[in-house]
Formats: C-alpha cells, structure tokens, sequence
C-alpha cells in the first residue's frame, strides 16, 4: 500500500484584516502547490511589528469570515495561544511535531523572503519546508546572499496588491473598502468600529 504524505501550507499573517489579496492568494496556493488543506495562522505577537494590533479574538474572527466555505481552509491558532514573541520557526517545530510525515509549505510574501536571513534560525527553518513565495506585481524581489546560498526550495505565487495598511487608512477616513475585503469582513470592521479615526 502506497502512503500519499499529506501536503499542507501554511500561511501566516497579522491578518489585520484579512483581505482579498490574502484569499486569492490562500487559494492560489491550494491550487498550485496541490495542497491537501492551508492553515491561515493569525500572529500572537509579531516580533518585527512596531505598531500596536487589533486584539487576536477579532483579527481571529475576520480570519474565520474570510476562509469562506473552503473545506481545505483552516484556521491555526497557536500562535494567538502562545505567550511572548511569534517566531515561525517555533510554529513550524510544533505543528511538524503533530504531524509528522506531512510534506510542509510556507507562504510568505517578496519582503518576507527579502528578510528572511534576519529571521530566528532561518537555515533550519528552510530545512523543514517549502518556501512559497508571493511576488506582488512589478516588483522583483531576490533573497539575501546568504538565503541563496542554502540549499532549499521556493515556488513563485502571483499576488493582488492589496495592503492591510492602506485598508486601516481607508477605514480611518471615512473611505470605502467594499472593493478590498470579502463582504463579511466588511461589515464585521463596521459593526465592531474597529480602525476607525481616534475621536477628539
């Protein structure tokens, strides 16, 4: 009998909020990397963010609406459950350590992998997985020297360009983002006041 390993991405973010270009994205790379199910992993505390985040429960919530139906979607959330710092390679060994003998692909975007050489134990962490790499529209982004010098795989993924920032800033002036978001999101943002414009 022929044991088939199980394909599974992983796809992690703020997610704050989640959008269209992160669903077309998520299910680009169901398609194209033959993926048995993607987990969408909402940060806990990214280690690399400056800015203050909406708390995990809603950017969790919106995660949830923007999956849809899709049975393959799912949401993972161990990094909202773990205290201190999100680190990926720390997700990886746990998830890894669940399911072992699964085959493991991580999606990240151009500036990501730009980046990647000043992530925790970064060589370990291309030992263990995929690299699926989303390349936004007109722009090349080519890893750092020392990335490239490690044996690993990556696979190129189109991407909308569509920001999470430019959302906040929408939302923040009054603007729509009905063309931006999946409609649930939408009015989830709206019925939760989240992003809007300090009073006073």
């Amino acid at each position: 009998m022929i044991h088939v390993r199980r394909r599974i991405g992983l796809f992690g973010g703020t997610f704050d909020p989640p959008h269209n270009a992160h669903v077309a994205l998520a299910t680009l790379a169901l398609h194209e990397l033959a993926l048995d199910e993607l987990r969408w992993i909402p940060a806990g505390q990214p280690w690399q963010k400056e800015r203050v985040i909406t708390p995990a429960a809603h950017r969790e919530a919106m995660v949830r609406l923007a999956m849809g139906e899709e049975p393959r979607f799912v949401l993972e959330r161990c990094e909202v459950q773990r205290r201190g710092p999100s680190y990926t390679l720390d997700t990886v060994r746990e998830l890894q350590a669940r399911q072992p003998g699964a085959e493991w692909f991580l999606v990240i975007g151009q500036d990501q992998y730009a980046g990647l050489h000043t992530w925790r134990d970064w060589r370990e962490l291309l030992g263990r997985v995929t690299i699926a790499v989303a390349n936004r529209p007109g722009v090349a982004v080519e890893p750092h020297g020392d990335v490239k010098a490690v044996a690993h795989r990556a696979v190129p993924l189109a991407m909308l360009d569509i920001a999470s920032t430019n959302i906040r800033a929408r939302v923040a002036a009054g603007q729509d983002i009905a063309s931006l978001v999946p409609v649930s999101v939408a009015r989830y943002i709206e019925a939760n006041h989240l992003y809007n414009a300090p009073r006073g």
